[in-house]
């Protein structure tokens, strides 16, 4: 996959990867990569799970540095967690690691990865006509395909992140009328059509 663009993202390692390779993780962490600060309690009700099992697996993705405490919010024993990194890369090496449970791991990564997409294309589906004319016209759910290389694949997909890194930090965005957050996914693989 891409390589990294800023120190804020994360290349996942074999030790990494089994920390954050497991669905309550992945949502936790993009949760408040997302949304932002929060409680253990308040994610657990957001996603439908025991504060004892979000207090768990938030511990568990700070021992790997994924998350952190957020030390301006909380008073007593009241613990925020923030995410810790912007951004993750996956490298796809770690599909040739010798141990079967890094395999295993980066198998389950990328599955929870689609699922994840899959399930935000999904909700914004169902929940379209909750948004205004200009937004529902001012989104894209298009399949195309091509007849490439793997260079050639290669060279689409850095063309499309850069394109897309072009609008990642518009200043003068921020404060605009009408802004929402905008998720964009890009898929890329070869398709048998035997």
């Amino acid at each position: 996959m891409e390589e990294p663009r800023t120190p804020e993202v994360h290349t996942l390692d074999a030790r990494s990867l089994r920390g954050l390779a497991h669905p309550l993780r992945m949502q936790l962490l993009d949760t408040l990569r997302l949304g932002g600060p929060a409680t253990a309690s308040q994610l657990a009700e957001k996603l439908g799970e025991s504060s004892g099992a979000t207090s768990y697996h938030l511990r568990q993705l700070a021992a790997y540095g994924f998350v952190e405490d957020d030390p301006e919010r909380g008073k007593g024993r009241e613990r925020w967690w923030k995410a810790a990194v912007k951004g993750l890369h996956f490298d796809d090496e770690l599909f040739n690691d010798p141990n079967p449970a890094v395999r295993g791991a980066a198998d389950l990564y990328l599955h929870e990865v689609a699922t994840a997409q899959g399930r935000e294309l999904s909700t914004w589906i169902g929940n379209r006509e909750q948004w205004s004319p200009e937004w529902v016209r001012s989104t894209d759910l298009s399949s195309m395909t091509l007849r490439l290389t793997p260079e050639l694949t290669l060279e689409l997909i850095r063309k499309m992140h850069d394109l897309v890194d072009t609008y990642r930090d518009l200043e003068h965005v921020e404060d605009a009328p009408g802004v929402e957050t905008v998720r964009v996914h890009t898929h890329a693989f070869p398709l048998n059509t035997d």
